[in-house]
């Protein structure tokens, strides 16, 4: 990461569900090509400070910046063009299609037939599976392959900053190295990465920093390794 250059800025987010505080001063920056861990026990705010930056739920208070610009008042489909891409926790693929079909709508934005073309080879140069199964209908994937393709289709869209909202989630321990693996090499290619995270190990082996969050609020964050260190945090999420 580059000194002051960063992707993504949030300062002092506050986000509210029915009086209850989702989110609660919440700040923290992303540089560009870095790859951030956000980390947390369930109801921690994970997965509302996904939202939020996606323009899914609008902050009572605070400010979200992309690449210097104010996105916090944004409809999702604006934040989506300026290029942040969220693969959500539960994979949201569509059973029904076929997984090129799958990747294609995650590719709706790409005007150019060429440029479809080469984003799918290089999707599937990155996810030779999805190359060996693009005619077969999603749900009949395993559930490491449709991760694979949530992720892919969350590439289709060229974005810059990506989040993957519990990626490993109900995968064996294999898949979810290998989901690292992708994580890395995606974050290796430049794109900038926010990987939400309960596989608190996994995330802290791949990522340069990290955040925890409790009750909507951050309690630490720094350097992944000297995180993964902490004898702290290793009683409360490494045990």
């Amino acid at each position: 990461m580059k000194e002051n250059n960063h992707i993504l800025h949030i300062k002092d987010l506050h986000v509210h569900y029915s009086g209850i505080k989702a989110l609660n001063g919440v700040s923290f920056k992303v540089g560009e090509g870095e790859m951030i861990g956000i980390l947390g026990s369930n109801g921690a705010g994970k997965t509302t400070l996904a939202n939020a930056v996606c323009g899914l739920i609008k902050p009572v208070s605070g400010e979200i910046y992309f690449k210097g610009k104010k996105i916090s008042d944004q409809s999702p489909h604006t934040v989506v063009k300026q290029g942040i891409i969220q693969v959500p926790e539960g994979r949201g693929i569509f059973c029904t299609l076929t997984v090129l079909e799958n990747l294609l709508m995650g590719g709706y934005l790409i005007k150019s037939k060429k440029k479809l073309s080469e984003t799918l080879e290089k999707i599937f140069a990155v996810f030779p599976v999805l190359l060996n199964r693009k005619d077969q209908l999603a749900g009949n994937l395993s559930g490491g392959e449709q991760q694979m393709l949530a992720i892919g289709r969350g590439l289709m869209a060229g974005p810059q900053l990506l989040i993957l909202d519990e990626p490993t989630l109900g995968l064996s321990p294999l898949v979810r190295k290998e989901v690292g693996r992708v994580a890395q090499k995606i974050n290796g290619d430049g794109t900038s990465i926010i990987l939400i995270e309960q596989d608190a190990r996994l995330a802290l082996k791949i990522t340069q920093r990290a955040v925890v969050l409790q009750n909507g609020r951050i309690i630490i964050q720094g350097n992944s390794k000297e995180l993964l260190n902490d004898s702290g945090l290793r009683e409360s999420y490494l045990s």
